[in-house]
Order: structure tokens, then C-alpha cells, then sequence
């Protein structure tokens, strides 16, 4: 078995678990390891995340509630290691976000804007799998710096980091080295220079720890992150495009019927960017587990 999705496959496993104790929805004497792969049973997975977790579980406790049995398969890993999964069949709902997606199959397309990347990515998306409904809500990678070194170079677009004249490393999970929006990608687009880093936490407390001790200068943050406003980080216009627009999608096998799809679509519909943020913020201030954070969420929206 290729290394990757070994790593993935363990992550599968142990997000299972943990999300059979953490919902209380579940039936505790239910096998939902004997089910997976049933016809009537959709997996549903999530990134090793907690924005993309929380995304997942309101998907799931949705499906739940309209009488589905769900298996969770949640916190994977990065794009690289849980999309090989899913294009074998092995995971049937996904939480994704247009743009970054897209690159990943077409790392040389020329959509930018929400619509364009939207109808690329349907014509992009693999046979056995399609999105569902592009949802308003949004969750956009982007360099962000301390608002200490963006006020030192006066610094408002990532066009400007070509005027600074120390060395600049840029800190993001290890797959970012060779996406398009890299190293390379920032000296062909911009001509900036940066080394890199690796932090394996997705833009979070350690990235953010990263630039604030100085050890990077910039970062790949979620958009959707509130330690941007909460640590008073600044973001960095990507007035090139390499980052794409990036509206959260659901990504979903054939094994989705239409009447699953449109619980999901609807689901999609009702949440906003600002819900996004909302979300994510109960988790990192709260310390909410996501089944919570989602229950709550679908209950206010009269989705329950």
C-alpha cells in the first residue's frame, strides 16, 4: 500500500472512533465499522481540521436527521493523502472548497473568479464523483504576516513583498512547497523569493506562533480562521490569483442520491461566510467538540 494512504487510511480509522464517542446521536451499540460500505450507508470524511470537521458533521448529522445512517470518517489529512481515498470509492461525502480543489486536478487552470472556478471544477471533478451546490460560505487560503512586519515594509499586497530586503520564509503545511501557491509559485507570479517551512497544523496556533516569534515573516492562513482578528495578523491582497476563489463545496460520490444531495444542498445554502467564521470561533474559543458546534448550528437554522 502506498505510504500516503496507509497514513490516511490510520487517520480514517481513529476519526471513526473518536467520532463515535463524541456524537450523541450515535447508537453506542451500533457497528458502524460492520456498515461502511453498505448501500445504505454514506461515509462521510472530513480534512484534519477542525473548520473542515465541523463542516462534515453538520453534513452528517443533516443526512442523520433525514434518516440516513452516516459512518464518519473524519480528520484525514491534507488534500494529497484523503483525495486518493475518495476517488476509490471509500468515502462518499466531503466537505471541499472550489478553488483549491480545482488546483489540485488542474494545477495549470486559468479560472479565478467564484463562477469560472465553479463550472471548471464540474467538468474537472473525476467519473464516480461530482459537487454538489456551491455554498456562500467561504474559506480562502491566504499569506498573512503580523501587523508589526506589514507596518514595518508597508506592506498591503503580496506584490509588495518584493520592496523587503531580509531573507522571507514562508510557514504552511508540508504540501504547500510544491502547490502553485509555494515558493515557486510566489517567484513566478510576484518575483518574490521566500524559503520554506513546514507546519503541520493548517494555518493554526503553531503558524500563527511561527510568525509571531519571527521564525516565518508569512504565512498560509484560512481567510475563516478568527486568529486573524483575534491576533491582529494582517492578510495580504492576492492581487495575481494564486489563490483561487474558494467557496465551501460539498464533494460527493454517485452513491448520493438526489434526495441526499438536496438535505445537502440546503444545508449549503443556509450557512454564510459570517456563519463560517461563527463556527470556527465557538471551536477555538469554546474548545466545542464539532458535533456540538454543528448540532447547534443546524438547530438554529431549523435544520435539525
Amino acid at each position: 500500500m502506498h505510504p500516503a494512504r496507509h497514513l490516511a487510511r490510520t487517520a480514517v480509522l481513529t476519526g471513526t472512533a473518536l467520532a463515535l464517542v463524541a456524537c450523541a446521536t450515535t447508537d453506542p451499540l451500533s457497528t458502524t465499522g460492520d456498515a461502511a460500505g453498505s448501500d445504505d450507508v454514506l461515509a462521510v470524511g472530513s480534512q484534519d481540521y477542525y473548520s473542515n470537521e465541523i463542516l462534515a458533521e453538520v453534513y452528517a448529522q443533516a443526512l442523520e436527521a433525514s434518516g440516513r445512517t452516516v459512518d464518519r470518517q473524519l480528520r484525514i489529512g491534507q488534500r494529497e493523502a484523503y483525495l486518493p481515498e475518495i476517488e476509490a470509492g471509500e468515502i462518499d461525502v466531503f466537505p471541499e472548497y472550489t478553488g483549491p480543489v480545482l488546483q489540485y486536478w488542474q494545477p495549470e487552470t486559468e479560472a479565478r473568479l467564484a463562477d469560472d472556478v465553479y463550472a471548471a471544477l464540474q467538468e474537472a471533478t473525476p467519473d464516480g464523483l461530482r459537487v454538489l451546490d456551491q455554498s456562500p460560505a467561504t474559506d480562502q487560503d491566504s499569506y498573512t504576516v503580523t501587523r508589526a512586519f506589514a507596518e514595518e515594509w508597508d506592506l498591503t499586497t503580496v506584490a509588495d513583498l518584493a520592496d523587503v530586503t531580509v531573507p522571507l520564509t514562508l510557514g504552511g503545511n508540508s504540501e504547500g512547497l510544491d502547490r502553485p501557491n509555494g515558493p515557486d509559485g510566489l517567484k513566478k507570479a510576484y518575483g518574490v523569493d521566500v524559503a520554506f517551512t513546514p507546519i503541520e497544523d493548517g494555518g493554526g496556533p503553531l503558524t500563527v506562533k511561527a510568525l509571531q516569534d519571527g521564525t516565518v515573516q508569512l504565512a498560509i492562513i484560512y481567510t475563516a480562521d478568527p486568529s486573524i482578528a483575534e491576533n491582529d495578523l494582517v492578510t495580504l491582497e492576492d492581487t495575481a490569483g494564486l489563490f483561487l476563489a474558494s467557496h465551501v463545496v460539498p464533494l460527493v460520490s454517485d452513491r448520493v442520491d438526489d434526495d441526499a444531495a438536496a438535505v445537502i444542498d440546503e444545508v449549503s445554502a443556509a450557512m454564510s461566510a459570517a456563519d463560517l467564521v461563527a463556527l470556527n470561533a465557538r471551536s477555538v474559543d469554546e474548545q466545542l467538540p464539532a458535533a456540538t458546534i454543528a448540532a447547534d448550528w443546524l438547530a438554529e437554522k431549523g435544520l435539525d
